[in-house]
């Protein structure tokens, strides 16, 4: 009956050598043990595997088509051996060796990824999973246990999670560089009469908050094209029309050949942002971790008020 267990490692490893080395002979001297060792070792193991693993022809040995599927099993085994091993440098370093983070559209084209960069610039073999949803879903996913972390728009509320609030940025607006209004110095909600804006698709116009400042102000647009949010800086760029938005998003997408300046907006219009997790996170290192990277990136950003979570 076949028998592997921890005793087993040893005659794997001379096995292995064997295999590569092709003579006992050689796989000694690679070993640095003896011949009659090697032969030993591979009788026993044969007798626990209950396979022969090898023919002998003439003083010579032969693999058989067993000794091969063994061996292959032995690479698969090495490898796993090696992946334990890094991940227990990562358990040491941040206190877990993955991480699945949920994060919403507005932080994932840059902010985030540049998180997860100088994570795994700290340990390769991390493991990072990150997906992009909305807000609510990010909520869901980490009160699931389908993420371990996420950013969200704050406020919200949840009877599982922490929650961390990180920062808050005022709104800019966004017009291509020869625009009348990209002479201004900043651009007041007045500014967007009889404008084309450019927003984000929303299920209820009523939650977008840049309509619902035009509508408080009286303020007649042109016209309005509604779009997912990775798409927007494209659309002002390719001169559909001007938008507001927050400056995280803007400056990760844009690029100087897109020909779109960013202008304050007045009246200011706040966004804020969070991290949530499940209490058994609270004292994972990798938080410390994001929070101070995240603080370092943010002073590249304009208008963002760092939140205590941060500023500490």
């Amino acid at each position: 009956m076949a028998d592997v267990n921890i005793h087993s490692l040893k005659a794997l490893a001379i096995f292995k050598t064997l295999f590569e080395a092709g003579t006992a002979s050689q796989a000694a001297r690679t070993l640095g043990i003896t011949q009659s060792g090697v032969s030993r070792s591979l009788a026993q193991l044969e007798e626990n595997l209950g396979i022969q693993l090898f023919l002998r022809e003439k003083n010579r040995l032969v693999a058989t088509p067993e000794a091969r599927e063994v061996y292959d099993e032995i690479l698969r085994l090495m490898g796993n051996i090696e992946e334990l091993r890094h991940s227990v440098l990562a358990l040491k370093e941040f206190g877990t060796s993955r991480l699945r983070i949920a994060a919403i559209p507005g932080l994932s084209f840059g902010f985030v990824p540049r998180l997860v960069a100088a994570l795994l610039e700290e340990n390769r073999q991390f493991s990072v999973s990150l997906d992009m949803m909305s807000s609510h879903e990010v909520q869901l996913a980490v009160e699931s246990s389908h993420a371990d972390i996420g950013f969200v728009t704050l406020p919200i509320t949840s009877r599982v999670l922490r929650v961390d609030p990180w920062f808050t940025t005022e709104a800019v607006c966004l017009v291509p560089e020869r625009h009348p209004l990209a002479a201004r110095e900043r651009v007041e909600v007045q500014d967007l009469r009889d404008q084309h804006l450019v927003i984000s698709n929303q299920p209820s116009i009523s939650t977008n908050p840049l309509l619902e400042l035009t509508s408080q102000h009286r303020v007649r647009i042109a016209g309005k094209t509604e779009a997912n949010i990775g798409t927007i800086t494209a659309l002002v760029a390719s001169h559909v029309g001007i938008t507001v938005m927050n400056p995280i998003t803007a400056q990760d997408q844009l690029a100087p050949r897109d020909g779109v300046v960013m202008r304050p907006f007045s009246p200011a219009m706040a966004f804020s942002f969070g991290l949530v997790y499940r209490d058994n996170w609270k004292q994972a290192r990798v938080l410390d971790f994001l929070r101070g990277r995240g603080r370092a990136q943010l002073a590249g950003y304009p208008c963002v008020a760092l939140d205590e979570a941060l500023s500490e």
